[in-house]
């Protein structure tokens, strides 16, 4: 990996990069990623004896019971029997799926434990997992936090992914499809309202414009609720949710081999939060030492503040700062399918914005200490794929494809003191502290841009009618540049003051934030993965396998404030060892189902945060996002679903994680930690992963009577998923312990048969469980975190025809 590593006066070559860059992209740019699945479930598919067809795991038609790989399928039926919109519902569904979040853009997503960690909050640093719509890879994580809109299905591929797919990525992907155009009239809509607000309103609509030839498809969402939180401070509701989507498609077919799909879509979406939640006040390390200048010691310098009472579950907050979750996401894209016969040719073209506008109160109290805390994005991106794929049965098949992506994520940062800043921090307020602190302000600009070039390829070989062998490579160029910089945007006029002050008090504020000179870096890297798969089909309903499978992570640029010493801020690729053993299975006349698989995946090089003392100064700890030598996920996981009766069914999904640290000797410091330098968590488990996860559900139905020619049938649906305890900190602080929890979610209903109509009752959160979301623990020590939602029941109201 090459690097180049130079401070520079304030140039635009690399926005001019990007401008000419984009001059020479067609208007209707191509997407590239990885993995599209058009997966056609059969209705009522996953309680039945059907088979599940899925296109976009391996780019062919398949019945996922063949496919040598983990993946789970959730329907769109089984989308509405639970009410879920989004991929933190989703998760609960797919227990090896972890989905935390901090705020839409600091969201972790984990496959098995690995794909992001929470100490990567960098926007020059990418995720493991891959998160796909309609063949598009999005390359942020924040724009998988919008409501999901007319889904078709949802496909979780686990381990490395980039033989068959655009984007390279090493954990696994996330791939949804939405439904299709159709030429046959077709309407869908639904209507709900539950508790604290909640009212969501979807829509579809499809028809034929020119017959067989042309066909349109518009869906809307609106969702809403009031909030879970109040705000003592300024009266009002915190914790609410306000998302808006529309998505429209056509569908162009001139003959039977040509079709060209074209999809735009819009989605904003509006929350007063994070507003973190008090939940724990610590005056003493873990040894039993007074923490010096701990919450209570600062809080007590202010006679007229009252301490919260460290009942998160009150929900009841306290920051008098503005803060909010605001974004929108929209995009374009078209899909050229090509059937030349022997083989099928297909290519994607798609652009994509994003827009993060956040805002943040820094210290959660109601005292003005840090009033600005927030890093605004404007994300762009351009992908371009072109893949071919032969058909029919075949000695050997084989799809080849080539891919391009380009990338900006322009970073806006602030920070901001109040009038409490100088008595919080430095224990007076003075004019000098004043003149330091209060109303200091500085912003940050970054700027990484990613080029990505890739060919890729996957040949089956079925030796015989029961035996395969598979085999992928995959050639990846990369080029990454960014720059950073940060200023003062406001402070008090201190040339009163005499130059000795004046000095003091510029280094006091430099201590806090200090002037970053505009810096560019840059690297290359040439990469090569590949995949190696054994499958052996013992039976008609049988499948045994094994994989192997080497992947590689983007290396990142580290666009912060960095400490002075470190002179390079490229962080170097991952290296992903990924073996997998796996049997799927199918008995009693396909009724039931069990499949299972055991994993041990290495990754070399993890990126991450170290914390180590300063070579030039001892007296100095630095920290800063750095590899690590290695990181080993290991476990199992299972599935098994049956249906005795097409009435009734039931399913249980399982995995046990055993994510560690292999060797991490320099990591953060827990703040219960007194008296060292580095802790070494080596061995310990990583964050944001339960070892243990399960679901379980139940469908039933029954007809009761026949109305106007129309049967009428009952039906019900509960489910249960269970998380074991995780941490949330990037330094496994035991204050940051998310206790183990499990959800209960229900609905009961009548519609007819044909879906004319659909009347439910439904309850999330049934029995009221109180969990946390994410703990976050200071070295003030106080904890503070995000709580899940409470109890909500409603009702929803459905139709089509």
């Amino acid at each position: 990996m090459k690097t180049a590593f130079k401070p520079v006066s304030v140039a635009l070559h690399a926005s001019a990069s990007a401008i000419a860059l984009l001059a020479g992209a067609p208007a209707f740019a191509q997407d590239i990623p990885a993995s599209s699945a058009s997966v056609s479930v059969a209705p009522d598919a996953e309680e039945s004896s059907e088979s599940i067809v899925v296109t976009g795991s391996r780019r062919r038609d398949e019945n996922v019971q063949d496919i040598p790989l983990a993946v789970s399928v959730v329907s769109a039926d089984s989308l509405e029997k639970r009410g879920d919109f989004t991929l933190g519902q989703i998760q609960q569904q797919v227990p090896s799926l972890q989905v935390f979040s901090f705020n839409p853009r600091n969201t972790n997503i984990n496959i098995r434990g690995l794909g992001s960690n929470v100490a990567l909050t960098n926007d020059g640093l990418e995720n493991g997992v891959g998160f796909y719509i309609d063949n598009v890879y999005y390359g942020r994580v924040g724009l998988s936090q919008f409501d999901l809109v007319d889904l078709d299905s949802i496909e979780v591929l686990r381990g490395p992914q980039g033989t068959l797919f655009g984007k390279n990525t090493t954990s696994g992907v996330i791939n949804i499809t939405s439904r299709k155009p159709s030429f046959d009239p077709e309407f869908s809509a639904e209507t709900s309202i539950g508790s604290y607000g909640f009212h969501q309103i979807r829509a579809s609509a499809s028809t034929g414009i020119v017959p067989d030839l042309l066909a349109v498809r518009l869906s809307a969402a609106l969702s809403e609720n009031d909030g879970f939180t109040v705000n003592k401070t300024t009266g009002t509701r915190a914790q609410d949710y306000l998302n808006k989507s529309v998505r429209g498609q056509l569908l162009f077919t001139p003959n039977s081999d040509v079709s060209i799909r074209i999809i735009g879509d819009y989605s904003r979406q509006k929350q007063h939060n994070v507003m973190n939640l008090f939940v724990a006040n610590h005056t003493t390390y873990a040894d039993g030492v007074t923490i010096p200048g701990s919450f209570a010691i600062r809080a007590a310098r202010f006679p007229g503040y009252t301490l919260p009472d460290f009942n998160a579950f009150d929900r009841v907050g306290e920051a008098d700062s503005h803060y909010q979750a605001n974004m929108a996401g929209y995009g374009v894209s078209g899909q050229l399918d090509w059937d030349l016969g022997s083989a099928a040719l297909t290519a994607i073209s798609a652009y994509r914005w994003w827009d993060w506008d956040p805002a943040n109160d820094g210290d959660s109290t109601s005292l003005p200490v840090v009033v600005k805390a927030q890093q605004a994005n404007r994300q762009r991106q351009f992908s371009q794929e072109i893949r071919l794929a032969s058909k029919g049965n075949r000695t050997l098949d084989y799809v080849v494809g080539a891919y391009y992506f380009w990338q900006t994520v322009r970073g806006y940062g602030a920070t901001g003191y109040g009038s409490a800043a100088p008595t919080w921090f430095l224990a007076a307020s003075t004019p000098v502290t004043n003149a330091a602190l209060n109303g200091y302000e500085v912003n940050s600009y970054s700027e990484p841009q990613t080029k990505t070039i890739a060919a890729f390829g996957q040949t089956d070989w079925h030796i015989t009618p029961s035996l395969t062998l598979t085999a992928g490579l995959r050639f990846t160029h990369e080029e990454k540049k960014g720059s950073f910089e940060q200023w003062v945007a406001g402070a008090a006029d201190i040339s009163a003051f005499s130059a000795e002050t004046q000095a003091a008090i510029l280094g006091t504020r430099a201590n806090f934030n200090k002037v970053v000179p505009r810096y560019e870096t840059s690297f290359k890297d040439n990469s090569l993965s590949g995949l190696l798969s054994l499958a052996w089909k013992v039976g008609p309903d049988a499948l045994i396998y094994g994989t192997y499978a080497r992947g590689n992570k983007s290396g990142g640029l580290n666009l912060t404030q960095l400490p002075a010493s470190i002179t390079d801020p490229t962080v170097r690729p991952e290296k992903v060892d990924s073996f997998e053993l796996g049997f799927k299975s199918q008995f009693l006349d396909r009724r039931a189902t069990f499949n299972a698989a055991a994993f041990w995946t290495e990754i070399s090089d993890y990126q991450t945060a170290i914390t180590d003392v300063d070579p030039a100064n001892t007296a100095v700890v630095r920290q800063y996002i750095a590899n690590i030598p290695k990181v080993r996920s290991r476990g199992v996981e299972g599935d098994f679903r049956f249906a005795p009766s097409d009435a009734f069914s039931v399913y249980a999904s399982a995995s046990y994680t055993d994510a560690k640290y292999v060797t991490y000797t320099n990591a953060p410091v827990a703040p219960e930690l007194h008296g060292i330098v580095a802790n070494d968590l080596s061995g310990e488990q990583l964050p944001g992963v339960p070892k243990f996860a399960y679901s379980l559900g139940a469908d039933a139905s029954a007809p009761l009577v026949n109305l106007g020619g129309k049967e009428v049938g009952v039906y019900a649906h509960a489910d249960w998923s269970w998380r074991g305890h995780f941490n949330t900190s990037s330094s496994n602080s035991a204050w940051a312990e998310v206790a183990s929890f499990g959800l209960l979610n229900a609905r009961v209903g009548l519609k007819t048969d044909d879906g004319l109509w659909d009347v439910s009752l439904w309850a999330k959160n049934l029995l009221d469980k109180d969990y946390f979301l994410s703990l976050s623990a200071a070295a003030t020590g106080v904890v503070t975190g995000q709580v899940g939602e409470p109890r909500t029941i409603g009702a929803t109201l459905r139709t089509k025809f």
